[in-house]
This record gives C-alpha cells, sequence and structure tokens, in this order.
C-alpha cells in the first residue's frame, strides 16, 4: 500500500534552473490515442506539454539517469508549490497513474529537472453544435458565436503563469479578391487559425453573401475525430472596391508638355475611370469637385466606367464612393487630381520642306491646351493650300500632293484656350529651299 503525501514540497530556486536535457522525456502506458507532444516557448520553464485524449487509465513513466528520483505535481499555483506524490519504481524507470485532471509535473533526477504539463483532453473535449450570427455587426470583421465548446486549453508555466495550448480551430469561407490583371473582383476561399472559442469571435468579413464553416481541432484531426459545423447563409455587408484612371496619351512634338506627376496636363485632357466593387456595393457614384474635401460636388456619375474630357484651365478631383443596401457600410476611395494647364499657342513663319527629312520640314504651331483650333494656309493669290482642325497636325509644304515653289505662304487661324482665351492669329510663312551647297534660293 502507497503512502500519500500531504505536505507542499517547496523547491528551491536552484532546483528551478536546473532543467533537464533535451533527450529526456515522458512515456505513457494505456492511452488509448496517440499522445501528442507540444514543445513550449524556453521562457515557460517548461520541456514539454503531453496531451492525452484520455487520462483514464493511464501511466506515466520516467527513465533515470539517478538512482534517487522525486516526482512532484503542480497546479496553477506554479512550482515553488509542488507537491510530492508518491510513484512506483520498476528498475530505473518510475512511474504514476495520472489523474483526470491537468497537472504540472517537476521529476527531480539527482541535480537534473525534468518539467511538464499533461493535458487530459477529455476536460476540454471539442464539440461544435452550430454557428450563429450575433445581432451586431461590423462592416470589416462577420461577428459570430459558437453553440458548443472550444474555450481555451491552459496550461501553467512553472512560474505559475497561465498560457494558451492553441486548438487551432480552422474557419474557412468563400470571399472575394482583387485580380490586378483583370482590374476585377473574383471568387477567392478565406481561412483563419483561431486559438480557441469563447463567446463571440469575428474574422475578416466576407465580400459576398457566403456560408462559414468551422472545423478542428488541431488535436482531433490528428486523433482522426474532426468536428464540423457550418453556418446558415450570411448577407455581406461590407463593401471594398479598387478604381482606376487612366490619361489618353498623344504623342505631338509640337504640343508642349505640362511638368506633373499626376493626371492632366495639356487640354483636352480625356480619361477613362473604371471601378471594381465588391457584392454588396448597391450605391456606387463618381463624384467630381473642385475642391479636394469634396464639400461641393459639381458633378456625379452613376455608372462604373466612364470617359470624360477635362477642357477647363484649373484642377478639379475625382473620386468613387459605395454604399451597402443600408448605408451602413461605405468606401471613399482616394481622390484623383487632374490639372489642366493655361493656353499656349505660337506660330513658326518660316520652314525647309523637301531638304532635310525630319528637320524643319514641316510647319506646325507650338501649343498646350488648346480645345478649339482652325487654320488655314493660302499663297499670295488667296488660293488655299490646306486646312486643319487639329493643333497637333502641321503642313508639309505640298498642295495636292506635290511641294510648292520656295516664296511667302499666309496663315490665318482662329482657336480657343482651354482658360478661355481667344486667339485670332494671321501672318506669313517663308518656304525656304536649301541647296546642297547650303545657300538658299527661293522663286514665286
Amino acid at each position: 500500500m502507497h503512502k500519500t503525501f500531504s505536505y507542499i514540497f517547496v523547491l528551491s530556486m536552484a532546483a528551478l534552473v536546473a532543467p533537464m536535457t533535451e533527450a529526456a522525456s515522458l512515456s505513457f502506458e494505456g492511452a488509448s490515442k496517440k499522445v501528442i507532444t507540444i514543445t513550449p516557448e524556453t521562457s515557460t520553464g517548461l520541456n514539454a506539454i503531453y496531451v492525452l485524449n484520455s487520462a483514464q487509465g493511464v501511466k506515466a513513466s520516467y527513465a533515470a539517469t539517478n538512482s534517487n528520483v522525486v516526482w512532484t505535481r503542480y497546479s496553477n499555483l506554479g512550482g515553488g508549490y509542488a507537491e510530492e506524490i508518491p510513484c512506483e519504481k520498476e528498475g530505473n524507470t518510475y512511474s504514476i497513474t495520472l489523474p483526470a485532471e491537468d497537472y504540472g509535473y517537476i521529476i527531480e533526477d539527482g541535480t537534473d529537472r525534468f518539467y511538464c504539463w499533461v493535458t487530459n483532453y477529455a476536460n476540454h473535449q471539442l464539440q461544435l453544435n452550430a454557428i450563429e450570427f450575433d445581432d451586431e455587426q461590423e462592416c470589416d470583421r462577420a461577428r459570430l458565436r459558437l453553440s458548443g465548446n472550444a474555450e481555451p486549453i491552459t496550461y501553467y508555466t512553472i512560474n505559475g503563469v497561465g498560457k494558451e495550448v492553441s486548438r487551432e480551430l480552422s474557419i474557412t469561407y468563400p470571399s472575394l479578391e482583387y485580380d490586378e490583371a483583370t482590374e476585377e473582383y473574383i471568387d477567392t476561399t478565406l481561412e483563419s487559425t483561431l486559438n480557441s472559442i469563447s463567446g463571440t469571435f469575428g474574422v475578416t468579413a466576407p465580400l459576398c453573401n457566403t456560408e462559414f464553416t468551422l472545423s478542428g481541432d488541431r488535436f482531433l484531426r490528428e486523433w482522426g475525430q474532426t468536428e464540423q459545423v457550418t453556418s446558415d447563409y450570411y448577407t455581406a455587408i461590407a463593401v471594398e472596391a479598387r478604381t482606376s484612371a487612366t490619361q489618353e496619351t498623344r504623342e505631338y512634338e509640337n504640343e508642349q508638355k505640362v511638368d506633373s506627376d499626376g493626371l492632366g496636363g495639356s487640354a483636352p485632357v480625356e480619361v477613362h475611370f473604371h471601378a471594381a466593387v465588391t457584392d454588396a456595393a448597391i450605391f456606387r457614384e463618381w463624384q467630381m469637385s473642385t475642391d479636394s474635401e469634396f464639400e461641393v460636388v459639381v458633378d456625379r456619375w452613376q455608372q462604373l466606367d466612364f470617359d470624360y474630357t477635362f477642357r477647363d484651365n484649373g484642377t478639379l478631383y475625382v473620386r468613387f464612393v459605395c454604399d451597402n443596401a443600408d448605408a451602413t457600410c461605405e468606401y471613399i476611395g482616394d481622390s484623383y487630381e487632374v490639372f489642366v494647364g493655361e493656353s499656349v499657342l505660337l506660330c513658326p513663319n518660316a520652314f525647309s520642306p523637301g531638304s532635310s527629312e525630319g528637320v524643319n520640314d514641316e510647319w506646325r504651331v507650338s501649343y498646350k491646351s488648346i480645345i478649339k483650333f482652325e487654320c488655314h494656309i493660302f499663297n499670295r493669290w488667296g488660293q488655299e493650300m490646306i486646312s486643319f482642325t487639329d493643333p497637333g497636325m502641321g503642313w508639309d509644304g505640298k498642295y495636292k500632293g506635290k511641294l510648292v515653289p520656295a516664296g511667302t505662304y499666309y496663315y490665318v487661324i482662329q482657336a480657343e484656350g482651354s482658360d478661355g482665351k481667344k486667339y485670332k492669329l494671321s501672318g506669313d510663312i517663308n518656304i525656304i529651299k536649301m541647296k546642297e551647297s547650303g545657300t538658299t534660293t527661293s522663286s514665286d
């Protein structure tokens, strides 16, 4: 018959800082399932945490390296209040029959110490009965409530500090993610790992109507006994959007550029706006304002994609906003700043068509932010050589496909700038013919 010790065995500080070598461990006899071993953080002072499917009828054994071995155990008070417990000795093996409760154990093997915590999973059995939706939902978090048991599994360090053994519960659910290649939202699956669940819990809000599936835990998975539960259908309230603004570029050499890293420049500025939204975004609107705070909205568009031509000198701001059906969740995008510069229109008075290809062989105006343009070019007898309405175009010195003679010609221009400035310009154009010797001649 074993004698039961009822006194408290208080360890010295020296004993608490003399851990066993890593090779030391416990073995278990009578366990119905594999005993799961977890290596805790060094700061806990523990060598190992053991999780048993059930402690009923299980014997824990330690193989000693010395002849004097003492088993002690502790609860939430820590190793400083460890209580000596009787053990059975067979050869160099010292064993105890595990109780139903979770305990920490300290095994003295001469001057060495082995510290561990033994968890009886039967005391923390996972039960997944149902997933319900909390009455209070958040835009960025879906609030859920578990019917069942997935509460924390706590162990205590040798200093009596409570810590949690993660159950590694897995919750998965369909959602949406933005695809940069297609500039649209596509289907995806989100997965989160939860240490435990006590009452309500939150996960990243899905961007589409969905169902949540909770499964676990890590211990049942390893024992081949995974539990799983799926929620009712969840109606998404979170909204998200991604936007882009693409400016159409013009490669006219005679158009003066505006020094700007953003959108805009020389008018007319043509920009394509695109928005991609998630399922719950019912109200959708592009807004335009003359101020960056959008205190006054001067124009609105409900479509996701639209083109706009900026013609007036100054700065305008464009942004995209969207809301869910009851306006409880809102998305406000970053604003796009579009600057249109003041107008400029200058006319050259000479060029040399047909002399040196690519060098002064075409007459073109130099311009910026010209939104209306009409140009007519005549010879000295008033015969029109050419007319055009695009300031980026020019005259190659030809009439009906043939180069005109050198001499003086005349232009008449009417134009309007983005700043409202009106242009009425006229003047002469001198066509210069270059000889190979570098001298010039002219003729009518």
